[in-house]
């Protein structure tokens, strides 16, 4: 008799636990805030700014300061936002997956803005820097010269600005090459920048006006 009583005893205890105590689990919260004067953020619990999450369900507490300001959430799955012309705090449950988020005022979203990754997504690396050249042409001299001054002989494939002064109203400045022809006026003096993509191979400058005005160097890819 008494075993049995036990084990009652025992079952009543094992199905009195809460089902609200088995398995539960909060929402993170994310804090955004924007306003009163040209700022806005989104930061973790712990204070610091969100820069990457985990995929899953947030909720995400905003606090919009200014009428002249709004925050405006949006991604993969996602698009919310406070009313510029409104104040005040709103929270909203959002559900992330892989990719690249943002959020902006709307009003100003050129300075006003920040973003984050979620998952595995991973942003594509930047461009690489363009090189840059220079060449001139006076009225008895043409040159192209690297970066640092020297002589442009042999430069490897890749993007390039190249800065051309054009001080001769009787002479210009003339390149080809793979991919470019690109030429400034024979009356003109002019300094401009052209954005090129030079290509392995061999380019030529001149004159168009003078024979004797004349150069090239050589492209070799890059290995």
């Amino acid at each position: 008799m008494l075993r049995t009583l036990l084990a009652i005893t025992l079952s009543v205890a094992a199905v009195s636990i809460p089902a609200s105590a088995i398995g539960s689990s909060k929402a993170i919260v994310l804090t955004g805030v924007v306003g009163p004067a040209s700022d806005i953020s989104l930061k973790n619990a712990d204070g610091t700014n969100v820069t990457h999450l985990d995929a899953g369900t947030y909720d995400v507490s905003v606090t919009d300061n200014s009428a002249a300001h709004n925050f405006h959430l949006s991604g993969p799955g996602v698009d919310m936002a406070t009313d510029v012309e409104a104040t005040g705090t709103v929270t909203w449950t959002i559900t992330v997956v892989d990719g690249k988020y943002t959020f902006v005022c709307d009003a100003h979203p050129t300075f006003m803005k920040g973003s984050f990754t979620v998952g595995a997504f991973q942003e594509p690396p930047p461009p690489p820097t363009p090189g840059k050249l220079s060449g001139k042409v006076t009225t008895s001299r043409i040159f192209l010269h690297t970066s640092n001054g020297a002589k442009a002989t042999t430069i490897v494939s890749k993007q390039y600005k190249l800065t051309v002064s054009d001080t001769s109203n009787k002479q210009n400045f003339h390149l080809t090459g793979p991919g470019v022809n690109r030429k400034t006026g024979v009356a003109a003096k002019k300094k401009t920048t052209w954005t090129l993509l030079l290509r392995p191979g061999t380019y030529k400058f001149r004159s168009d006006k003078n024979r004797k005005l004349h150069g090239s160097f050589k492209v070799i890819a890059l290995v």
